[in-house]
């Protein structure tokens, strides 16, 4: 029993490790970090790093406002890969649409 319940311990222990380790912030992410993101691509990484040099970003809301190309489907998507902002998934609860486009 003792041995089960530590094999148990440990299985989640490595689960915890496993899941930090495919966390990325895209405000400490570098460019083959990002390009490593399925869906992200070239394009849409030179523009998240462009719009970053400028500030970091404060949110999903200001990454998505910022990163042309980027909306709610993608934002989703990256998160679901390991993707935070200043550690945080993406909660699509929390995006307002922007000012002056569709929803």
């Amino acid at each position: 029993m003792a041995l089960h319940l530590r094999s148990l311990w440990m299985t989640a222990g490595f689960a915890l490790v496993a899941m930090s380790a495919h966390a990325l912030d895209v405000n400490q992410a570098n460019v083959a970090e990002l390009d490593s993101l399925k869906g992200m691509g070239p394009a849409l990484s030179a523009k998240v790093l462009k719009a970053r040099e400028q500030a970091p970003f404060q949110n999903w809301q200001d990454l998505m406002a910022r990163s042309a190309g980027l909306g709610n489907a993608k934002a989703q998507q990256f998160s679901e890969q390991g993707l935070t902002v200043n550690g945080q998934p993406f909660n699509p609860g929390h995006v307002t649409p922007a000012e002056g486009k569709k929803p």
